[in-house]
């Protein structure tokens, strides 16, 4: 029996990764095989999306039903149940219904930001069970969804399980960790871009560092390593959002993400959101050029034109951007933080008057000014990435004591 922690679709391996070899069991399997004595007799209310489905891509809240549990109610994080929402949700349609089962959903965000559930919405539950797909990097809202639910569970007295999930682009530590400035309602606690845990992890992490006196249960992965990306792990891959759609857009977003703070789209309502950036403006052979002179590790380069269709970002409708397209060749030796570090130094280099920051969602989203100080400096990119050091070994040990898997 697999101890707890208290306090897609079948993707083909990318290069860098290691094949699926174990048949890895997510949280919700071994809840129902192992540690049914957290939800059984209870009323349950679950906080999932499209992302919480078994080995063999079963939602969750089937697999409880049928396994004679009682669920309540549903709560959906940012996207709504189906992943499927990218604009804001009007205050009256915060409130859907299952079509299989009946069960009533609540969108806890509403575009814009979070909302906790309410006393109201609570009132039928007894236990909260959290199943949600992390993106593995400090933008994704998920983490702070699970605060955010042990802040009301606590309220409350209600236990809240965490059924875990693996961090779809592995253990990997990359990138500035943010400082408390910039802390935020997306990212409460300071984390590295790419922090490198499971969402059952961080959720451990969250409850100390924010104090938050939650009665926390993981239900742990069975068969995980860090060094596993989620094409080695077998399992269904399912997009966390409309706009990280591929495991290859996972990787980049750790540094790709970025760019909203900028004047440049990032891809949204185009078919490569997060895999490349643009502008009509940019010049993509000088771009190019400097990119392929800094030659960062695991990733090439090459122009490419689209015209985003609708985008959630309100950049370029219907206009046609010329960008640059990014593809991981090492995924072990790729860093997508430096990486985006070059792509910036690059974009002023070849654009010092059309490149512009929006510096304070930049500044948020990088973990506080430094980074855009240090590009419109012109500092080299290797200095900038030397500065994150000694903040990413001080990271790095704090979360020590949060890890459940090996490496």
């Amino acid at each position: 029996m697999l101890g707890l922690w208290g306090c897609c679709l079948s993707c083909a391996a990318g290069p860098g990764t290691e094949a699926a070899t174990a048949r890895i069991r997510p949280g919700i399997e071994v809840l129902l095989a192992d540690s049914m004595e957290l939800v059984r007799d209870r009323r349950i209310g679950l906080v999932t999306n499209q992302s919480g489905i078994d080995a063999e891509g079963r939602r969750d809240l089937d697999r409880l039903l049928d396994a004679g549990l009682r669920v309540t109610a549903v709560f959906a994080p940012e996207h709504g149940l189906r992943g499927a929402i990218d604009v804001d949700v009007a205050p009256g349609s915060r409130q859907e219904i299952d079509s299989v089962t009946g069960t009533p959903v609540y969108l806890l965000h509403d575009g814009v930001r979070l909302h906790p559930p309410t006393p109201t919405m609570l009132e039928q539950v007894d236990v909260l069970v959290v199943d949600l797909q992390d993106a593995g990097a400090r933008y994704y809202t998920y983490p702070a969804t699970v605060a955010t639910i042990m802040e009301a569970a606590a309220a409350r007295d209600l236990p809240v399980v965490v059924l875990d999930r693996p961090n779809p682009i592995g253990g990997a530590v990359q990138g500035d960790v943010q400082d408390s400035v910039t802390a935020s309602a997306v990212a409460r606690f300071p984390i590295a871009m790419r922090h490198g845990m499971t969402i059952g992890e961080l959720s451990r992490l969250a409850k100390t560092t924010l104090g938050l006196a939650a009665d926390l249960h993981i239900v742990p992965l069975d068969g995980w390593r860090r060094s596993m990306d989620f094409a080695a792990t077998g399992l269904p891959f399912v997009p966390p959002s409309l706009n990280l759609r591929t495991l290859e857009s996972l990787y980049h977003y750790p540094g790709l993400c970025v760019f909203e703070g900028t004047n440049l789209s990032v891809g949204r309502g185009s078919q490569a959101p997060f895999e490349q950036i643009g502008a009509p403006w940019l010049d993509t052979a000088a771009v190019l050029a400097r990119l392929r002179g800094a030659a960062p590790p695991g990733v090439t380069f090459a122009g490419t034109t689209f015209t985003p269709s609708a985008p959630g970002d309100g950049k370029y409708p219907d206009t046609l951007v010329s960008g640059i397209r990014l593809r991981t060749t090492d995924r072990s030796r790729y860093d997508p933080t430096v990486t985006a570090a070059h792509l910036l130094a690059a974009l002023r280099a070849a654009h010092p008057d059309a490149f512009a920051f929006r510096p304070g969602q930049f500044d948020r989203l990088a973990g506080g000014p430094d980074l855009r100080v240090a590009i419109e400096r012109s500092e080299p990119v290797p200095s900038i990435a030397s500065g994150w050091r000694k903040e990413l070994v001080r990271f790095r040990e704090r979360r020590r004591s949060f890890l459940l898997y090996p490496e």
